[in-house]
């Protein structure tokens, strides 16, 4: 008996690290679910800050993003802490988005609403105008990737459609389970050998079926440097640039349209740019999607995903 309590005494000795880990990880999430959303800014500049003092790498990701936006885009940065410490705050919203959901079952964010609202309204308007014709809508890499599926699953409601087809290559479940907050959205990852099979056919299908798929189509051919991407020229702050083709290519198979917008996010509240739709079969639609990407980055560089890689649309190898 006296054996039997002492090795039980050393499983919980031993299991107490996770516990007091597992603990914190709870206190952690529980703290951002009802974090106020006008203290994530603020939040984030503060955390970049104190991690960039000890952290050489976060300090230089911080740095790069402002020194490409200001030496290389030329673009005019008022606030360098807020652009370098963009990643940050980009964890921090899909975080409080995610485990805002998880802990009180669904939360309503008025200002996405309505931006789906907006997105809605385009495409019934579409809908009158080109009757038949299938919209892409394609969120740009702004803000937050779980903001942008917030708004894709309010749209997927307005629309009323049981699902809508996302193409994504951001890793699935980073926080949790992804699906069971928002069953409605199908994600066609773009990683991997088994979601790559067949993922054309399976966005043409999704199309087809709904007459509306999402797609990122500013998505930069470093991202999928694993995977020799199909791109397109165009010309960019200037430059020689490519800009990935395959939406041009299945849209253009089904005389799509493309309705691109980018999210902003400014003392605690969503807003977005929508961009007039373009059809993708279209000559220069490339270069005038590749315009829409030039005057999001302009407009919004502190919030661009992608900012401070030293590619961005420079570089891709070409099929």
């Amino acid at each position: 008996m006296k054996f039997k309590l002492a090795a039980a005494g050393l499983r919980l000795l031993a299991s107490l690290p996770d516990w007091l880990a597992h603990g914190r990880g709870r206190a952690r999430r529980a703290l951002i679910a009802h974090l106020p959303r006008t203290a994530i800014e603020p939040l984030a500049v503060v955390s970049w800050r104190i991690r960039a003092l000890t952290d050489a790498r976060v300090r230089w990701e911080g740095t790069c993003r402002s020194d490409i936006g200001r030496n290389v885009l030329k673009l005019t940065l008022p606030d360098s802490s807020r652009v370098a410490s963009g990643r940050f705050r980009e964890h921090l919203i899909d975080q409080r988005i995610y485990y805002g959901r998880l802990a009180r079952g669904s939360e309503a964010w008025p200002d996405l609403q309505e931006v789906a609202r907006a997105l809605a309204t385009e495409i019934t308007q579409l809908r009158v105008v080109e009757p038949g014709r299938p919209v892409i809508v394609s969120p740009f890499h702004y803000v937050s990737q779980y903001a942008n599926i917030y708004v894709i699953d309010e749209l997927r409601e307005l629309l009323g459609l049981e699902s809508l087809a996302v193409v994504s290559g951001v890793p699935r479940d980073l926080y949790g389970d992804d699906h069971a907050l928002i069953p409605g959205v199908t994600v066609l990852y773009t990683y991997g050998d088994d979601d790559r099979n067949g993922l054309g056919l399976r966005l043409a299908r999704a199309l087809k079926r709904s007459g509306v798929a999402v797609l990122f189509a500013d998505v930069p051919p470093f991202t999928l440097h694993r995977y020799p991407m199909e791109t397109v020229s165009v010309s960019l702050f200037g430059r020689n640039a490519r800009i990935h083709n395959g939406v041009f290519r299945l849209g253009g198979q089904f005389d799509a349209i493309l309705l691109p917008f980018y999210l902003r996010y400014e003392r605690g509240r969503f807003s977005a740019q929508i961009f007039d739709p373009l059809p993708l079969a279209a000559a220069g639609a490339p270069q005038q999607l590749a315009r829409y990407i030039e005057a999001a980055v302009t407009d919004n560089y502190a919030d661009w995903l992608v900012a401070g890689h030293p590619s961005m649309y420079s570089f891709a190898p070409a099929r």
